[in-house]
Order: C-alpha cells, then structure tokens, then sequence
C-alpha cells in the first residue's frame, strides 16, 4: 500500500506562486510515475503534470510555462512550483502515483487564485 500527504496548498493572488509537495510512503516501487491532477467545482479532475521516476515529464498545456514538477527520489516526494497563478487555476489539486499497475491518490490541497 502506498500513502501520499500533500502540503502547500492555500491563497494567494493573481501572479503570484505557491509550491505543492506530496510524499509517498509505504510500499514504493523504483520504477513509478508521480505527479498532480486538480479539479475545479463543477468540473472533471484534469491533469496537470506527471514525472516518471527517470525524470520524463509531461505538462498539461495550460500550464505550461508556469508550472513546473520535480521529484526527490531519495525523500519519494514530487513537488508543484506553481508561478504566475490564475484565476483559473484555482482547484483542488491531488497527488498521484501510479506504481506496479495501480494508481494512489492523496487527500487533495485547495488552491485559490484570488485578488
């Protein structure tokens, strides 16, 4: 089993930047992907960028250029550097891991984009 706690998540303004963190503990594979979906009120939960555990990433495209995903494989945490935030950004935003054919989820962090 594998658990995942995110952290960072809160208010900020219009251009601003916040930072999300998720650590996975438990039974981690070597060989994983990690990453962030979000879901706004009312809407699916979208992706928003993945990192495999050799460090290949993919980005939703309305975020990239702004968002940008890292990992610490030694610490099992992905991280979400979020800049020049949008209203439209603002989410639920969930970690996810996906290891040995089966996807975890954490507990979600709000981010809102507000002046």
């Amino acid at each position: 089993q594998v658990q995942l706690v995110e952290s960072g998540g809160g208010l900020v303004q219009p251009g601003g930047s916040l930072r999300l963190s998720c650590a996975a503990s438990g039974s981690i594979a070597s060989s994983n992907v990690m990453g962030w979906y979000r879901q706004a009120p009312g809407k699916q939960r979208d992706l928003v960028a993945v990192v495999s555990s050799g460090g290949s990433t993919n980005y939703a495209d309305s975020v990239k250029g702004r968002f940008t995903i890292s990992r610490d494989n030694a610490k099992n945490t992905v991280y979400l550097q979020m800049k020049s935030l949008k209203l439209e950004d603002t989410a639920v935003y969930y970690c996810y891991a996906k290891m040995l054919f089966r996807s975890y989820w954490g507990q979600g962090t709000q981010v809102t984009v507000s002046s």
